[in-house]
């Protein structure tokens, strides 16, 4: 299984265009932040967990030539606005993409993308096939996608584990069932959204002790504001088992 970092960053604290932030100004390719999406290719799938403002251009970037499925963690903007953004890959694949969302992130997707969803449809609108996500596993072809309860403050929200690979962002707390599923993984990926307390993610202090106590071989930080600095700086200062995680950033299972 390969992972691809489409996207590390968040809307969360972005810099206005002309900001003189040292991350802004930062010459490091690793502090250009897109919004946070990634790409996980099975033996028989291409998967996307979100698709946020920037996914046209994060597919471009990554040279993708294929997409069977997006899922989605939640309903926030800067993790679905880009679902009209699969109309090529069902034009030059001649497929629908399949689509993973609970019923309440369903109910977002029809208010954002109306004409998708609409009786009489409109020429060229994205074509997906919709599939809804309980607490139960499930599977995308031979994968098999575990559920993870998170909350992002007080909006219920899910990360994956995917064999040995888990996926979480914008939490604030999880759930000791939730950190049940996830203990024995081997690569952890968890939001660290800044230095300093925020109401509904990880801090970066909050994401080491999260890390500390799953105690996976490998952990990378994603959805991170500008807040959190430059990542040589704070990469200086983690453990050897904990990295930064940047856009293209790719890791094989």
């Amino acid at each position: 299984m390969k992972i691809t970092f489409l996207g590390t960053g968040t809307s969360q604290g972005i810099p206005v265009i002309t900001c003189e932030c040292e991350v802004c100004r930062s010459e490091d390719a690793r502090d250009k932040r897109l919004r946070v999406s990634v790409l996980i290719e099975t033996e028989d799938k291409t998967i996307a967990i979100d698709s946020g403002p920037d996914f046209r251009y994060q597919m471009l970037r990554a040279k993708v030539k294929d997409l069977d499925a997006i899922v989605y963690t939640h309903e926030h903007k800067d993790h679905i606005a880009g679902l009209d953004d699969i109309r090529p890959f069902n034009y030059l694949l001649q497929k629908n993409i399949d689509v993973y969302a609970t019923d309440r992130v369903q109910d977002a997707l029809k208010r954002e993308f109306s004409y998708i969803f609409a009786d009489k449809v409109y020429p060229g609108v994205p074509q997906i096939n919709m599939h809804t996500v309980t607490g139960e596993n499930f599977f995308i072809g031979k994968t098999e996608f575990i559920p993870l309860d998170i909350m992002h403050y007080k909006l219920p929200i899910l990360g994956y584990r995917i064999n040995n690979f888990t996926y979480i962002t914008d939490a604030k707390t999880i759930s000791a069932a939730s950190i049940e599923k996830i203990r024995g993984t081997k690569v952890l990926v968890v939001n660290a959204l800044q230095k300093e307390y925020h109401i509904s993610h990880f801090t970066l202090d909050e994401a080491l002790e999260f890390a500390a106590l799953i105690g996976a071989e490998m952990t990378y930080f994603t959805h991170m504001s500008h807040n959190l600095g430059k990542h040589a700086d704070i990469e200086a200062i983690l453990p050897p088992n904990i990295r930064l995680a940047y856009d293209g950033l790719k890791i094989e299972l």
